[in-house]
């Protein structure tokens, strides 16, 4: 019996470990950002100051526990083809999975838009926080998502390669 007790105290203790686990990377780390945070920018393709785009239904969750945990969606008037005359590219991104409660943002979805051209990725903000970007998709039918993503300047402070000269200095 002392066995049996022990073994379901231990499952036990491990399930209550698990699902508090689970609570604090889904939801509990997780914060709706305020209307007053409803700015979407883009770099112009000159590298001059980002600039905000008009945007309206904007929905966006952040989290301190991570660099990049940061996601929002929006509906904009602007088409990407007259973006892309006008703001940088970002080749190679890859929108990150959000928490499922947050279901206007669907990284698969999204990057299969992007793959097949019916979304466009522009640069947001680089280097938002050190060795991190914002990201801007935008449709074809004016819907947008923003992520962030880890620049090659984040991947050698993360893993400790020697920076180089392409990288601004770490504050």
């Amino acid at each position: 019996m002392n066995g049996k007790l022990v073994g379901l105290i231990v499952l036990g203790v491990a399930l209550l470990f698990g699902a508090v686990v689970y609570y604090t990377q889904v939801y509990y780390y997780y914060t709706e950002l305020p209307e007053s945070e409803a700015q979407v920018l883009l770099t112009p393709l000159d590298g001059a100051e980002p600039e905000p785009l008009a945007i309206a239904a904007f929905q966006g969750i952040d989290a301190t526990s991570s660099p990049i945990r940061y996601r929002a969606c929006f509906t904009t008037e602007e088409t990407p083809q007259a973006l892309a005359q006008r703001y940088a590219p970002y080749p190679g991104a890859v929108p990150r999975n959000a928490p499922g409660w947050f279901d206007c943002f669907d990284a698969a979805a999204i990057g299969a838009m992007i793959d097949s051209g019916e979304a466009t990725v522009f640069t947001g903000q680089r280097n938002i926080e050190y060795g991190i970007d914002r990201v801007v998709a935008i449709t074809s039918d004016g819907r947008g998502f923003v992520w962030e993503e880890i620049n090659d300047c984040g991947d050698k402070a993360y893993d400790g390669t020697p920076l180089g000269d392409d990288c601004p200095p770490q504050e």
